[in-house]
């Protein structure tokens, strides 16, 4: 889960704000020392919170509630808005015909995030073209070919050759009527004079609309030196922050963004080529809080036209439906990512990691075990009871536990998803944060 330790510290310290009975000078000081604590803990850099928390104190105090506002959503408000100041704003990337050049050190993930970009692009109906540029790691050339072959993007690249520069110059000639050029430069253990130079050239050559530095979410602290070091080099007008799902130090590559002002442009949160999201510093900072992010899942929905948004979120789908949209729902990504973006931090329901793994091999076992059940028990699931199963179990040629963990987890869903429609509940939730 995406900085699940932030996210628990964050929510805990809100919830200390939702649940006391008055807010006071002391109420608000436990809270601070909470959100430093978590936010220490994934390596934000300590000048930013320490800053953070000084806003917080000042505005908390200073700052009168809006009319109508009682002091506790005020307080909410103000974390809330001096949380998404943390991380920034994000780049929105138009879409239209561009130069897009990539930067950064090697093992940040650049490759990769080449075609996950492209993917991107590709799904919002334009045409890119990836031109591999990097020409220090012997496997960049076949590991990149390989990713654009995968999802149909084109690629050009000259194997074995040496001179970047003019790879890049060839490269734009060849995919002049595509609409999005990506270029995958060279990355090296350290920012090197060499390297420097050679991505001076490219970019002096290629001229890209956005340069975007690519960074490990993993590195910590260390983000802010790679930031600096390159946006003096090439000027780097926005990043990419890759494996955000894997690591609790993803706190250091947000916070340097604040180092060199450029804004996040995309996160990585995901094995897929389809894990890449636009940032978004509000819905960001929402999920962090366990608001969950529906604008962005329903986007990912629209995308796909199997998935119908307005019956998955209303709760009332039987099993019959759970059954036809499994599939469907696999697009949206894993399961974890998706429930990720429900509110269900905001609505008092907290799932445990083992509710929340759910793996394709799972959901292929779930749809057997729905095969052999009746018309009657994938329509009205509620009948299902011991001896149906058993039986169940007995057709599917799986075992009562499995039978019983569908069940559970379409329960599970539908619980969430109902929430969702609980406008009242739901309205308060937002209207204490201010959003």
């Amino acid at each position: 889960m995406m900085l699940e330790k932030l996210s628990d510290g964050l929510q805990s310290a809100v919830n200390r704000i939702i649940g006391a009975k008055r807010i006071d000078e002391a109420l608000v000081n436990d809270v601070i020392r909470d959100i430093q604590r978590a936010l220490l803990g994934a390596d934000v850099n300590v000048k930013l919170v320490f800053e953070f928390s000084n806003r917080i104190k000042k505005r908390a105090f200073e700052e009168k509630p809006p009319p109508g506002t009682t002091p506790k959503s005020h307080v909410l408000r103000i974390v809330y808005e001096e949380l998404v100041g943390i991380v920034g704003n994000g780049l929105n990337i138009e879409l239209k015909p561009q130069t897009l050049m990539l930067v950064g050190l090697q093992g940040s993930g650049k490759t990769t995030t080449t075609a996950k970009l492209a993917r991107y692009f590709q799904k919002k109906g334009l045409k890119p073209f990836v031109i591999c540029a990097d020409t220090y790691r012997p496997a960049a050339y076949e590991q990149l070919l390989t990713l654009c072959e995968k999802i149909g993007v084109s690629f050009y690249g000259e194997k074995g050759e040496k001179d970047a520069v003019g790879i890049v110059r060839r490269g734009l000639k060849e995919g002049r009527r595509y609409d999005i050029k990506i270029i995958d430069t060279t990355g090296r253990h350290a920012l090197e004079h060499e390297l420097i130079e050679e991505m001076k050239k490219i970019h002096e050559i290629a001229q890209p609309e956005h340069t975007i530095l690519v960074l490990d979410a993993a590195i910590g602290q260390g983000a802010s030196e790679q930031a600096r070091a390159f946006d003096e080099a090439v000027g780097v007008s926005g990043i990419i922050i890759t494996k955000l799902d894997g690591t609790a130090k993803g706190g250091g590559a947000l916070s340097a963004v604040s180092e060199i002002g450029s804004p996040i442009a995309f996160i990585g949160a995901g094995e897929t080529l389809d894990d890449l999201e636009p940032f978004d510093p509000n819905r960001f900072i929402s999920r962090l809080l366990g608001m969950g992010d529906i604008q962005t899942l329903l986007e990912r929905a629209k995308e796909i036209k199997e998935i119908e948004p307005k019956k998955i979120l209303s709760g009332q789908f039987t099993l019959k439906d759970f059954y036809e949209q499994l599939e469907a729902m696999e697009k949206l990504g894993p399961l974890k990512q998706v429930i990720q973006m429900l509110p269900l931090g905001g609505m008092g329901i907290k799932l445990s990691d083992e509710e929340y793994e759910m793996t394709k091999e799972k959901m292929d076992r779930f749809k057997v075990i729905m095969k052999s059940m009746t018309k009657k028990e994938l329509e009205n699931p509620r009948i299902i009871d011991s001896s149906r199963v058993t039986r169940i179990a007995r057709g599917s040629g799986t075992s009562v536990e499995e039978v019983r963990n569908l069940l559970k987890y379409y329960k599970m869903m539908q619980k969430a998803m109902k929430g969702m429609g609980d406008r009242g509940k739901m309205a308060r939730l937002m209207k204490r944060f201010g959003v």
